[in-house]
């Protein structure tokens, strides 16, 4: 193979520095579709050159700052006060030379203060969980906490592989969002080994579990009461094709609230679709058949597709159909007609969820924790009252 066009277009790197010297490049090039990397050593001071692919140890800058391990390991961890500023410094210095970056494992294992969690969420794509997510490391990092976080895609057997996964990379404590598996089973599978867990999104009460639940059935009341106030009386419900246990109340509020308005429940008004922005601007046309006047969608993805799907067939936003999501994630501001939805406190669940899975963490024998969190209305546009 002819190399000579490949390298025209090489990114370049300077590996290693000495006295404003080069002493090699990191090349990098693709072909095939295969990523190669080169790297090209030319460095006269052999002390300075290791292998390529070989991590660097505390071993490799002891043996080059001529010093035990246990002195380099002291100085490395701010507790080397006793040895003289000389010898601290050419520890400091060999360090960056080598490149040397401390193993977290071993680390952790030694002074016990770093945690890692692990993390499963339905979808890192979905607006809900990304803010989740977002509460969740901003405090991990304020606790000096690292998550590890894995989207599962309500895939069961999917979800068991992570949980497994985490077990044998022996985290500290798992937090599970949306879960695919019943309660009992993740239960059976973390709580034998002790590993601390917390379950968001699943309100089913279980013992031995610390849980955030909302108050889903609220919200579903709370939705379909709006509507009606607004005058509608036919109003459809999008929800999810495998509806999870929250997604359940949020009907279930739905149904309380009809009944509660002399209205009667048809269930030829819920209409089931993916859970995506696509799920709902294809139900878009099943809703238009139904001649409801409104529609409260369970999520507000699904909630945007359908404006979307309703749009494109000419049926005007909330002038010939009225929306009310749920969930308040950001993008319902950006949409037109703007969303009126369900608020849930997304990022400061995200919040929680951490500060609970590191008070269970420190402090293992404490009785089952339980946040009720509770939601509101949120009104914009996108509603018409008759």
């Amino acid at each position: 193979m002819d190399f000579s066009k490949r390298f025209q277009s090489l990114n370049k790197g300077i590996y290693l520095n000495k006295n404003n010297k080069k002493h090699g490049y990191l090349l990098t090039f693709c072909y095939d579709d295969m990523v190669k990397v080169l790297l090209i050593g030319i460095s006269c001071d052999e002390s300075l050159v290791t292998t390529v692919g070989k991590r660097v140890t505390i071993k490799d800058v002891a043996e080059a700052a001529e010093l035990s391990i246990t002195a380099v390991s002291q100085i490395l961890n701010g507790k080397g006060e006793r040895f003289p500023k000389a010898t601290r410094d050419r520890v400091m210095a060999v360090r960056d030379k080598l490149g040397y970056v401390p193993n977290f494992n071993a680390r952790s294992m030694i002074n016990h203060s770093m945690k890692t969690v692990g993390i499963i969420v339905p979808n890192l794509v979905n607006p809900f969980f990304s803010t989740f997510l977002r509460g969740i490391q901003s405090a991990m990092y304020e606790s000096e906490c690292v998550p590890i976080i894995l989207s599962a895609d309500h895939n069961e057997t999917l979800e068991r592989y992570y949980l497994k996964t985490f077990i044998e990379r022996g985290v500290d404590g798992v937090i599970i969002a949306g879960s695919a598996i019943e309660n009992k089973g993740i239960k059976d599978l973390l709580q034998p080994i002790h590993i601390s867990y917390l379950l968001f999104d699943q309100a089913d009460p279980i013992s031995g579990g610390d849980q955030i639940i909302v108050n889903d059935e609220h919200g579903g009341e709370l939705a379909t009461s709006h509507l009606i106030h607004a005058g509608h009386r036919k109003i459809a419900v999008v929800i999810p094709e495998q509806p999870s246990q929250n997604v359940k109340l949020r009907l279930a509020g739905y149904r309380h609230t009809l009944e509660q308005n002399q209205i009667s429940f048809d269930p030829k008004l819920i209409f089931p679709t993916g859970l995506s922005k696509m799920g709902g601007r294809q139900i878009a046309a099943d809703i238009i058949k139904s001649k409801a006047t409104a529609v409260f969608s369970t999520n507000d993805e699904m909630a945007i597709g359908l404006i979307r799907g309703l749009q494109e067939a000419d049926v005007r936003v909330p002038e010939d159909v009225s929306v009310v999501g749920y969930d308040d994630i950001d993008l319902d501001d950006y949409v037109t007609p703007r969303l009126t939805t369900i608020h849930q406190p997304i990022y400061d669940m995200g919040v929680w969820a951490c500060q609970m899975i590191m008070s269970r963490l420190s402090t293992p024998e404490l009785s089952p924790q339980l946040k009720m969190v509770d939601v509101s209305l949120k009104e914009r546009n996108s509603v018409k009252r008759l």
